[in-house]
């Protein structure tokens, strides 16, 4: 069982991106799919756009485009990229923990 999946707490997540390049589709739909498995129904997701609204960047110190960013639960934690490594994505999440490497 993952460690966010039986938690009654909405997962709060912020997703940066500029417009619709192919890396901040690639990442709305890896952080989509990611929410559907793992966070069913437990999530939001805002987009924010800075092409749009670039002064928006300041409040979570965006450095680097596509950012997610998790509110909540605290601690905020942030990803760089288009989250296509779902394992490292999970982990980064916190939702699920990283495995112990094993010598089998």
């Amino acid at each position: 069982m993952n460690p966010g999946s039986d938690r009654s707490e909405i997962w709060e997540l912020r997703l940066y991106v500029a417009g619709t390049t192919p890396k901040s589709i690639a990442a709305f739909h890896n952080l989509q799919e990611i929410c559907k498995t793992h966070l069913a129904g437990q999530y939001t997701i805002e987009v924010i756009d800075l092409l749009e609204n670039p002064k928006l960047a300041e409040g979570d110190q965006i450095v680097a485009i596509p950012t997610l960013v998790r509110k909540l639960p605290e601690p905020v934690r942030k990803i760089i990229g288009d989250l296509s490594n779902t394992e490292k994505t999970l982990i980064g999440l916190q939702i699920r923990r990283a495995k112990a490497r094993s010598a089998s």
